[in-house]
C-alpha cells in the first residue's frame, strides 16, 4: 500500500474523531474487517491502528477491540497532580490536612528561631543528613517494626525523590523491574526517565500473584522487584505474613533487589513486620512525611543495607547534595516530641471517617479498598468505558483518576480511583454523590 494512501487512512480516522463523527467509546472495525473493507493486508490495517493509538485518539484492549478514547480529557489525567482548575473539586490527588497543622508549623518555626544552631542551617549539610537526625528517624522505624542503625538511613526530599535516588543507585537504564500490575503512578514515571523496563506481575484481591512473579524471573533476567506491601496504592490490600515471606524467597532465589514502598504504611494498624525487617541484606525501604504529615514538608528517608549506603549517599549528592535542613530540623523534632505519631492516629480516625462516608454514599456500587486508606478503586462493570466516565465527572467539576497511570500491563482495565483526603466532608459527600450518579448512568 503506497504510503500516502496509508496516511490518508489514519488522518481520515483521525479526522472524524477530533470532529466527532466517531464518538468516545466506539467500537472501530477488527483489524480483519478493516483489512476487508479497505483492501488492505492486515499487517497494514495493524499500523493504522498502531499509529492511531500513539496518537492517543484510539486504545485496543484485549479481548475486546479497539475504541476511540475521550480526547477532551487533559493530557496528564489521572497522574497525580495538585493544580486541578478552579472550581474544581479533587479526588484525584492525595494531600491529607487535618484542623491546626498550620499553628504547628507556627509554634516549630518559633522555636527553630530561638535553637542555637540556626546558621548552621545556612550551610551545607551532609549527604545522607545529620547524625542526630538519622538516629530520629531509625527511632521512628522501630516502631514501625523495622529495625535498622543511624548510618542505615539517608534522609532525602520526599519519598518521590526517596525513589529516584534507590532506582539511580541500584539499577541501570535497561534493567527490567518487577511491579504490580496496578501500582503507584509516580513509580512508572519514574522507570520510564530512567529507561527501566517495568515487568508486571499480576493482581489478585489479597496481593501479587507470586507465582506469577516466579516464573517472570525464570524467563526474563529481573534485577528487582517495587511492592508496596503495607497499604498497597491504589489496591488497599496489606500483604500477609506469608505472602512477605514468599516474596522475600523469590528475591533470595534469583537475587532481587526489594524496593519496598511505605508511603501509606502508617494508615495501617497492626500490619506485619516490612519486608525490610524480613530481608535487611537486600531491601530499600523508601518513605516519607508528605501524607502522615503534609505534602509541603519534601522531607522522606531512605533505610538501606550498610553496603548500599555508600551508593544511595553518591546519588543524593548528584540530585539535592542534600535536604533542606529547615525542613528537616522540623520533621525530626517533630518525630522526637511526638507530633508525628499524634498526627498519624488523627489521619487513620479521619480517613476511616471517610471511608465510612464513602461505604454510605457509594452502596451498590463494588468498591476495592481499605477501612482505613485514603483512597479507593471502583472497577466499572463491562463495557463501560473509564475515560467517558472521567469526563463525565469532569463536567459535574470533579476530577478523578482513571487506571491508565497506574497499569503496567498491556490490558488496562476500565476502573476509577478516588482520592478521598484533599477536601472537606460536606465537599467529599458531594462529589461521591456525583461519583454515584455519573458511574450509575453508565452502567
Amino acid at each position: 500500500m503506497p504510503r500516502s494512501r496509508y496516511k490518508s487512512l489514519v488522518d481520515t480516522f483521525a479526522a472524524d474523531i477530533h470532529s466527532g463523527r466517531l464518538l468516545p467509546g466506539t467500537r472501530l472495525p477488527t483489524h480483519r474487517q478493516l483489512a476487508v473493507s479497505e483492501g488492505l493486508a492486515l499487517v497494514t490495517a495493524s499500523r493504522v491502528y498502531a499509529e492511531l493509538e500513539a496518537m492517543g485518539l484510539v486504545s485496543g484492549e484485549t479481548g475486546r477491540g479497539t475504541f476511540v478514547r475521550e480526547t477532551s480529557l487533559p493530557p496528564s489525567h489521572g497522574i497525580d497532580q495538585p493544580d486541578v482548575a478552579a472550581g474544581f473539586i479533587d479526588l484525584n490527588f492525595n494531600y491529607p490536612s487535618l484542623p491546626g497543622q498550620g499553628d504547628l508549623l507556627r509554634n516549630a518555626l518559633r522555636q527553630l528561631a530561638l535553637s542555637g544552631d540556626l546558621e548552621s542551617h545556612l550551610r551545607y549539610q551532609p549527604h545522607a543528613g545529620r547524625a542526630h537526625e538519622r538516629a530520629s528517624i531509625a527511632r521512628h522505624l522501630s516502631s514501625r517494626g523495622l529495625t535498622v542503625q543511624a548510618e542505615q538511613v539517608l534522609i532525602v526530599s520526599g519519598a518521590q525523590h526517596g525513589l529516584a535516588v534507590t532506582l539511580m543507585a541500584l539499577l541501570r537504564p535497561g534493567d527490567v523491574i518487577a511491579a504490580d500490575a496496578l501500582t503507584y503512578s509516580g513509580f512508572k514515571v519514574l522507570a520510564e526517565a530512567l529507561h527501566l523496563e517495568i515487568v508486571a506481575i499480576p493482581v489478585t484481591a489479597q496481593g501479587p500473584d507470586l507465582e506469577a512473579l516466579e516464573k517472570l524471573c525464570r524467563s526474563r533476567t529481573v534485577r528487582a522487584v517495587y511492592t508496596m506491601p503495607t497499604l498497597h496504592n491504589p489496591m488497599g490490600w496489606v500483604m500477609a505474613a506469608d505472602q512477605r515471606e514468599h516474596l522475600v524467597a523469590i528475591a533470595r532465589k534469583h537475587d532481587l533487589h526489594i524496593i519496598e514502598d511505605g508511603a501509606y504504611a502508617f494508615l495501617a494498624e497492626e500490619a506485619p513486620p516490612p519486608i525490610a525487617e524480613l530481608a535487611p541484606e537486600r531491601t530499600v525501604y523508601v518513605s516519607g512525611f508528605s501524607k502522615n504529615v503534609a505534602t509541603g514538608l519534601r522531607v522522606g528517608f531512605i533505610a538501606a543495607p550498610a553496603q548500599r549506603v555508600a551508593a544511595l549517599e553518591r546519588t543524593i549528592r548528584a540530585t539535592t547534595w542534600n535536604t533542606p535542613g529547615v525542613m528537616t530540623a522540623i520533621a525530626c523534632a517533630w518525630l522526637d516530641d511526638g507530633t508525628v505519631s499524634t498526627l498519624e492516629a488523627q489521619k487513620r480516625a479521619d480517613a476511616q471517617a471517610r471511608q465510612a462516608l464513602a461505604s454510605e454514599v457509594l452502596a451498590g456500587l463494588r468498591v476495592v479498598r481499605h477501612p482505613s486508606s485514603y483512597f479507593l478503586w471502583l472497577p466499572l462493570v463491562e463495557d463501560a468505558r473509564a475515560d467517558q466516565i472521567a469526563m463525565a465527572l469532569m463536567r459535574e467539576h470533579v476530577s478523578v483518576s482513571t487506571a491508565e497511570p497506574f497499569a503496567t500491563s498491556v490490558h488496562v482495565p476500565h476502573a476509577i480511583r478516588l482520592a478521598l483526603g484533599s477536601v472537606g466532608m460536606d465537599t467529599l459527600r458531594e462529589a461521591l454523590m456525583a461519583v454515584k450518579r455519573v458511574v450509575g448512568a453508565y452502567t
